[in-house]
């Protein structure tokens, strides 16, 4: 069983936080101001160890340094502007000395540690090389702890572990709906890739009463199916989801683009990019005695009137069912911010792969590291 952060000895250690900054930097190097409450959502975990008088020193990524080299910088003045405290930063990881001299609740910001390319490739050395500089390490990336990167799985095997007051509270609010749910239990799945979200749907087709597919997702099924989805966004991979099975709910219509024109029909000439209003309607009505939902992946392309329809009225009918309602995916999470509407749920996750990943499978990499 994995140690939290209450019950680890942090007074005046030295203690390495693996955190996510990950979020979106414009060309102009600033960040996107709605992306901010991922930051905040790691306060509590830092404020606590200020108070124990720790020394704090902070690893994360930010994008894929093979695409674009983007330094934590930026992030690292956000950051310290929501502490209302200075926090330091280093270009290397050659800094034992700097922590040395380190003041009891100091915090030092490291340099992206994706642009080690030991990181990705899970490098004992450089998790060696991390573990080195501290008495222990608290794992605060939920979000990233489906990864078997050095930050997240090496630094545990030399190092007494905890997760964070964050990772804590993601693991007990997907357990609301895995294992201490009230039904009934409603998944809603949604999104472009079927790949992705298999696990999801067979492990919520076992244990929810109703499991409802929208976006890409049900393109895909009804195209494995032999349906002629025309130019509509599919995945052309086989899967193995019980298609027969009676908690499962695909669309009835669809909101099609065709030449310009928007339309509503159960056949699809042109785009199927949301699902029609009887699907809708159908969708709304198993929501509504519902007693837990989970939610994943939009409906609809929600970026474009009107097809931002079904996530709306979905959205409008969770709230008015007042189950405990649990969201993630950046697509979703990212929609209910637009919209204000995230504060509505009781939980909204902040990670996408690894939410589906422990809904799936009850675990991840991170966890079973320490």
């Amino acid at each position: 069983m994995y140690k939290n952060l209450k019950n680890t000895d942090v007074f005046k250690k030295r203690v390495l936080v693996r955190v996510d900054l990950n979020i979106p930097i414009g060309d102009n190097l600033k960040i996107d101001k709605s992306e901010i409450w991922r930051l905040e959502a790691i306060i509590p975990t830092l404020k606590y160890l200020i108070k124990q008088k720790s020394k704090i020193i902070l690893i994360s990524h930010l994008g894929r340094p093979k695409e674009k080299k983007l330094s934590l910088k930026s992030v690292c003045n956000s950051l310290s502007k929501l502490l209302r405290k200075k926090i330091s930063f280093s270009e290397t990881l050659n800094v034992k000395k700097t922590i040395e001299l380190m003041n009891f609740g100091d915090i030092l910001l490291l340099e992206n540690i994706r642009f080690d390319s030991r990181e990705e490739k899970n490098s004992d050395s450089l998790a060696k090389e991390l573990a080195d500089l501290a008495d222990i390490f608290v794992n605060e990336a939920f979000s990233v702890s489906h990864r078997e990167h050095a930050s997240i799985v090496g630094i545990p095997k030399y190092l007494d572990s905890c997760i964070g007051f964050l990772f804590e509270k993601e693991i007990d609010e997907l357990n609301k709906v895995l294992k201490n749910f009230k039904r009934p239990l409603v998944a809603i799945i949604g999104g472009n890739k079927i790949s992705t979200k298999i696990k999801v749907i067979n492990k919520f087709l076992n244990i929810s009463d109703k499991v409802l597919i929208g976006g890409a997702l049900a393109n895909t099924i009804f195209y494995s199916q032999g349906v002629d989805m025309s130019d509509s966004l599919v995945e052309k991979i086989d899967f193995n989801i019980d298609l027969d099975n009676k908690k499962l709910f695909l669309p009835q219509d669809f909101g099609i683009w065709d030449n310009n024109v928007v339309k509503y029909s159960d056949k699809v000439q042109g785009k199927a990019l949301d699902i029609g209003p009887k699907s809708i309607d159908l969708f709304c009505s198993a929501i509504k005695s519902a007693k837990t939902i989970v939610w994943n992946g939009p409906l609809g392309l929600y970026t474009q009137k009107p097809f931002d329809k079904s996530s709306l009225e979905i959205t409008k009918a969770i709230i008015k069912s007042k189950a405990y309602s649990v969201v993630g995916g950046g697509d979703t999470v990212e929609f209910l911010r637009k919209i204000k509407k995230d504060k509505k749920f009781n939980h909204i996750s902040t990670g996408g792969g690894a939410m589906l990943n422990y809904l799936a499978n009850e675990r991840l990499a991170g966890l079973d590291a320490l």
